[in-house]
């Protein structure tokens, strides 16, 4: 199992980055997909979540309205699409596979840097 993150960056709060994940090693579509970030001194948290079919979604309060995943099960990869950025969401974002379980996967991560 392969997650390879990307899209990262530093940016002004009020801006937007989207963010991918290129997946690999299992078969995706027929997996629940997650992203999850942690910020420095702070634990890992789940953003949110997407069915294998993209036809439900979860967010966590304090992204609601502002994030959006999707999926694009012909091409392996996972997006969240972040706008209206806070100095809050500052963390190193992760994609992920069985979050929260014993046989979870993780990406490497990617940095996301909100600050004017």
């Amino acid at each position: 199992v392969q997650l390879v993150e990307s899209g990262g960056g530093q940016v002004q709060p009020g801006g937007s980055l989207r963010l991918s994940c290129e997946a690999s090693g299992f078969t995706f579509s027929r997996n629940i997909m997650n992203w999850a970030r942690q910020a420095p001194g702070k634990g890992l948290e789940r953003v949110s979540s997407i069915y294998s079919d993209g036809s439900q979604t979860f967010y966590a309060d304090s992204v609601k309205g502002r994030f959006t995943i999707s999926r694009d099960n012909a091409k392996n990869t996972l997006y969240l699409q972040m706008n209206s950025l806070k100095s809050d969401d500052t963390a190193v974002y992760y994609c992920t596979k069985d979050f929260g379980t014993p046989s979870a996967v993780q990406g490497q991560g990617t940095l996301v840097t909100v600050s004017s």
